[in-house]
């Protein structure tokens, strides 16, 4: 797999090349701010009340990421390069990483944050990891260096090589409570999505326009369990006249998946991956194309990721690992203590295995056999000796239709029957409702 087709329109870098305004000098702070259409659309006004990500680490494994970017500066650690040795800084102008860390945790310069581009989630720590996916281990290495390095998301906005390491790598994530967030791509095939959108554990990411619809280039699978803004999006760049950018990819769409997740790590720090999946799929919404969609769906999933409700809406916790299709090791593992007790889970698991019920031992299914023979025999006698009497004291008084014969006032009565079911008339059990 060449570079390129691993930065693809997954990363979004091919689309994301063009300037904002053309160039910086001529776009003002206004409209750097004011074309950031996402924000409005979130109401990151009334969520930054609520949470701005504050404590938590989201690790972007990408192309680095330019720490001294006035937008990001002291929001990003220090990190790691997996493909040439050395920290997790750009090389080469390389810009996708920047990007998607503003995305997520841009805070903006000049007075108040006035000015340049702002995250969703203002407040989190990026921990850049420069990494392609391309080596013998895919991103493996990556994701755990960024478990063991205090990073509760880790965002993957582009594809790479698949590997036998990344299954275990992932459930190494979620083993440790940390969710990964990936991209779908951006070529609008289906179903069949690349790697790691594609492992289960992973939330896959799809994209839509500032309508809500899908957009066209958004990558369609099972595998996509939200969507999110990922048309026209402004973000920091690299310095000069390329300070910032404007693209579009569902690269974008995941950097704000992963910075609502750490939104509501800081809120909920006691939910697990997949109790904080749940609530954004509770709360995510359709447009009105789509409302009568069955869900998940292969290009929306279960709907475009609406933070404010995540944050503020009544949303039960749900099982351990909610919506998420869990690798097979973690599965098998699933309501095993761990977080999801301390988070009020009852310790169901949507994706665990059936659990075996235990069989009755030959001993006690020996010890019902004869104490069912026994019982029949106490029967047999006592109706011979009660019909040895009636020869000798002859019919009860009434005869067959008297005292306790058929239709007699002493006689049994039916087992009671259930009406007949009129048209429309619910049955006996109550139907769920229709939705």
């Amino acid at each position: 797999m060449s570079f390129t087709r691993t930065l693809r329109a997954v990363g979004g870098a091919v689309v994301a090349g063009a300037l904002l305004f053309g160039t910086a000098p001529v776009a003002s702070a206004d409209q750097i701010r004011d074309a950031q259409w996402p924000l409005r659309a979130f109401k990151a006004d009334e969520i930054w009340k609520v949470s701005t990500g504050k404590g938590v680490t989201v690790a972007v494994i990408d192309q680095g990421v330019n720490s001294q970017h006035p937008d990001l500066q002291g929001n990003v650690l220090p990190g790691k390069d997996f493909i040439d040795g050395g920290s997790g800084e750009p090389k080469g102008g390389q810009t996708h990483g920047t990007q998607m860390a503003s995305e997520i945790a841009g805070h903006g310069h000049g007075p108040g944050g006035a000015d340049g581009v702002k995250g969703l989630a203002p407040d989190a720590k990026i921990l850049p990891l420069r990494d392609d996916g391309l080596k013998g281990e895919g991103f493996a290495p990556s994701i755990r260096y960024a478990v063991d390095h205090g990073a509760s998301i880790i965002n993957i906005s582009q594809a790479g090589t698949p590997s036998d390491a990344e299954p275990g790598a992932i459930a190494y994530a979620l083993k440790h409570n940390v969710l990964i967030v990936a991209s779908s791509g951006n070529e609008g095939k289906g179903p069949e999505l690349e790697y790691p959108a594609r492992y289960p554990g992973v939330l896959t990411v799809g994209g839509v326009q500032n309508t809500g619809e899908i957009w066209s280039g958004s990558n369609y699978g099972p595998q996509v369990l939200l969507t999110a803004p990922a048309v026209d999006i402004v973000s920091a760049g690299d310095k000069g006249a390329s300070l910032y950018r404007k693209g579009t990819g569902t690269s974008d769409a995941t950097a704000y998946v992963s910075a609502a997740a750490a939104l509501l790590r800081q809120k909920f720090p006691d939910l697990t991956v997949g109790q904080i999946v749940n609530r954004l799929t509770k709360s995510a919404g359709l447009p009105p194309s789509a409302k009568d969609t069955p869900l998940p769906d292969a290009h929306y999933g279960y709907g475009y990721i609406q933070p404010l409700a995540a944050l503020t809406r009544d949303i039960p916790v749900g099982p351990k690992n909610g919506p998420l299709k869990m690798p097979q090791d973690q599965a098998s593992s699933a309501g095993t203590g761990g977080q999801a007790a301390s988070a009020g889970s009852n310790g169901s698991d949507s994706a665990s295995q059936p659990v075996k019920k235990p069989g009755w031992s030959p001993l006690f299914i020996a010890v019902l056999v004869g104490a069912g023979v026994f019982v029949v025999v106490v029967i047999v006698v006592i109706v011979m000796l009660v019909r040895r009497k009636s020869r000798r004291n002859g019919p009860p008084p009434g005869g067959p239709g008297g005292f306790g014969g058929p239709g007699g006032s002493g006689g049994y009565a039916p087992y009671p029957q259930t009406p007949p079911q009129q048209p429309g008339a619910p049955g006996p059990y109550p139907q769920p409702p229709r939705r």
